[in-house]
């Protein structure tokens, strides 16, 4: 699959611009060199928010920039129309940073792309960031990332910025980073983002960060056996420590009886022929030796 992912300078519009933490990292993304166009907030029509243009209406923020993405900062309840205007106006990328969304919500979103051809990523994503395009659609901090060669898939945001901050360190950039959410259903998972850059030239090597809870790494290793994925793997299991039955924090790691164990995990994907690190600092070595 291919993701409709903006290409260098193109508009993008924020929706829930002029909330706290839409304005914020409308601000950042525009100072990384994203071209925020417009933003989105019922009501707030004619604003202006770090000089971007605020409309009411998604349809008339897409018609007067051209817009194709989203990044949605909208409150969890409202999410859902959020996205179905936004798609009904043409948008074909939604990166839904919202928290605390409904699985019922994210089920229907997920039907919503399947039947539009849009995309979604998230929700409770952190984002995603090409460095070669100067693109930023999310909430990471851009000066953890270097352009590189390196894809970058993580269920946990704070961890996605930790690993890539260790692998610039070390000189190895990232073509792409893409944190999928920590909830437990997901609208883009592990599996799609590796079958996307499977043909992606400029992608050398793939590094994995997933966790406790789900099955999610399991399905992924069986797939990767199942398509012969041919670049290199590197993939690190947070919460190995982690009691069972305990919640540690993303909706989705939680550990009941033996589902969803570190272990488990770390043993399907070593039978995928993924490196697997014990510790973040062991990543940048376990690429190099891959490469």
């Amino acid at each position: 699959m291919t993701f409709p992912v903006p290409n260098a300078g193109d508009p993008v519009i924020v929706q829930g611009i002029t909330g706290r933490y839409g304005s914020l990292h409308a601000g950042l993304m525009l100072r990384y060199g994203t071209n925020v166009a417009a933003g989105v907030t019922p009501g707030k029509g004619g604003q202006l928010v770090e000089g971007v243009p605020v409309f009411d209406t998604a349809k008339e923020a897409v018609e007067r920039t051209g817009a194709k993405a989203s990044v949605l900062f909208v409150p969890a309840p409202a999410l859902l129309p959020a996205a179905e205007e936004a798609v009904r106006a043409g948008i074909r990328l939604l990166v839904v940073i919202t928290e605390h969304v409904p699985i019922r919500d994210t089920l229907k979103l997920i039907s919503l792309c399947e039947e539009s051809g849009a995309h979604a990523i998230g929700p409770n994503t952190p984002g995603i960031i090409i460095p070669s395009r100067r693109l930023r659609l999310g909430i990471m901090p851009a000066p953890s990332f270097l352009d590189g060669q390196v894809a970058l898939f993580s269920r946990s945001g704070t961890l996605m910025y930790e690993v890539a901050d260790t692998l610039s360190r070390n000189g190895l950039g990232q073509h792409v980073a893409l944190g999928v959410g920590g909830d437990p259903v997901n609208c883009t998972t592990m599996k799609e983002c590796l079958d996307w850059v499977a043909a992606v030239d400029e992608v050398r090597s793939v590094v994995l960060v997933g966790e406790i809870g789900g099955d999610a790494e399991e399905r992924l290793a069986e797939h990767i056996l199942a398509t012969s994925f041919q670049k290199p793997i590197v993939a690190y299991i947070a919460g190995r420590s982690a009691p069972k039955e305990k919640h540690m924090g993303h909706a989705g790691a939680i550990i009941y009886g033996d589902y969803g164990t570190a272990e488990s995990k770390i043993a399907a994907l070593k039978r995928a022929g993924a490196r697997v690190a014990m510790t973040t600092s062991e990543i940048p070595d376990l690429v190099s030796a891959a490469l």
